[in-house]
């Protein structure tokens, strides 16, 4: 029994969206579906040789006593949809007003922008949710600065959570590396859930083809339609996610260092694995579209045959029946003895004769 493994995708996430007409560009503006949380702040920092300690805050104001600190910061502002705390930030760190909106705007495509003190890069994150099985979009704006980074999340996730314990707990290399480093574990994890989900619909593509062949029907043709369609919302937000890494790994901004580039290089790599992937899945739903409709063409042609060939035993029958069920005084074989039991004879040895025939010519 085939299970609903994915349900619904946020449809709004690929249809952009602008601010209100007459705004100035520029103007923080918060589009995204409706949010009632209060915004949340981190400070993660660390460095090679200290233990890495994170700060929850409560106001913007109170990142000031943490940037003057050596080490990494990376800074997570959990929730987009506080303008005020996105002017703050924007005045903290010198972002400039174009991206505070489209930070804001949860519809923006994947993209980079190569700034003077930064780097500005948005991102698309897809999460399954394990509870209702839908695909949850969330956009993921990052800014890299000199010696720290910026992530704003739409809502918590266990995904980034994890990653912080990660840095927490260990002393690898991303404890070692510079900022650039922690911006490719970021990136890195979000190329990781692109693989989840395409695994995810590529199995839920097996078992719609196991039911094709067994039982096909009118659900399986809707879930061969939402799974199409499914791959072409994750090939929008990948597409421009590879060309986003491949500027990364081009770049010759200095805050990015040559010895990190060979690891956006592998991301990049995974991201035309994954397009790769998707447009193998793409042509196997469309197969499997040809599958359904041929095997459902085959059903209906056995069901005629089996239709026509009990029409054509019936059509000499009917016209024996035809001829003596008429009305006339003067049919000679009606005054027959045996009449009754010759016309069955003769109905069975004709309908015996033609079931024969049948069988030979392997139509039954």
């Amino acid at each position: 029994m085939r299970k609903n493994i994915l349900n619904k995708i946020d449809l709004h996430k690929f249809v952009s969206r602008t601010a209100q007409n007459g705004s100035v560009p520029g103007t923080v503006e918060y589009i995204g579906k409706p949010r009632l949380e209060d915004v949340r702040i981190n400070v993660l920092e660390y460095d090679a040789s200290k233990t890495a300690e994170i700060h929850p805050l409560s106001s913007v104001k109170e990142l000031e006593d943490y940037l003057v600190h050596p080490g990494i910061k990376w800074v997570q502002i959990t929730g987009v949809h506080n303008p005020e705390i996105l002017n703050e930030l924007g005045n903290m760190f010198g972002i400039f007003s174009l991206d505070l909106e489209d930070i804001a705007n949860t519809t923006q495509r994947p993209r980079i922008e190569e700034r003077e003190g930064y780097i500005f890069l948005i991102f698309k994150i897809l999460q399954i949710n394990q509870d209702s099985r839908d695909v949850n979009i969330e956009q993921v704006s990052i800014i890299l600065g000199a010696n720290y980074v910026i992530s704003f999340h739409e809502t918590t996730t266990k995904s980034f959570e994890s990653l912080s314990n990660r840095i927490l707990t260990s002393k690898g290399r991303v404890r070692k590396m510079k900022c650039d480093y922690l911006l490719f574990t970021i990136i890195d994890l979000i190329v990781d859930h692109y693989f989840t989900v395409i695994e995810e619909i590529g199995e839920n593509i097996e078992e719609i083809e196991e039911e094709l062949i067994t039982s096909p029907g009118q659900a399986s043709q809707e879930a061969i339609y939402k799974i199409k369609r499914r791959l072409g919302y994750v090939k929008k937000t990948i597409w421009p996610a590879r060309e986003v890494l491949n500027q990364i790994h081009r770049s010759d901004h200095p805050f990015i260092n040559d010895e990190t580039r060979i690891y956006f290089r592998n991301n990049y790599d995974h991201t035309i694995q994954i397009i790769e992937t998707i447009e193998s899945l793409r042509d196997l739903t469309s197969g499997m579209m040809d599958l359904y409709l041929s095997t459902v063409s085959y059903k209906m042609n056995e069901v005629m045959k089996v239709l026509t060939i009990f029409s054509t035993i019936f059509i000499p029958l009917s016209f024996f029946a035809g001829v003596y069920g008429m009305n006339f005084k003067s049919i000679p074989e009606l005054e027959f003895q045996n009449g009754y039991a010759m016309f069955w004879g003769i109905m069975i040895l004709i309908t015996s004769v033609m079931l024969i025939y049948f069988r030979r010519k392997k139509w039954l």
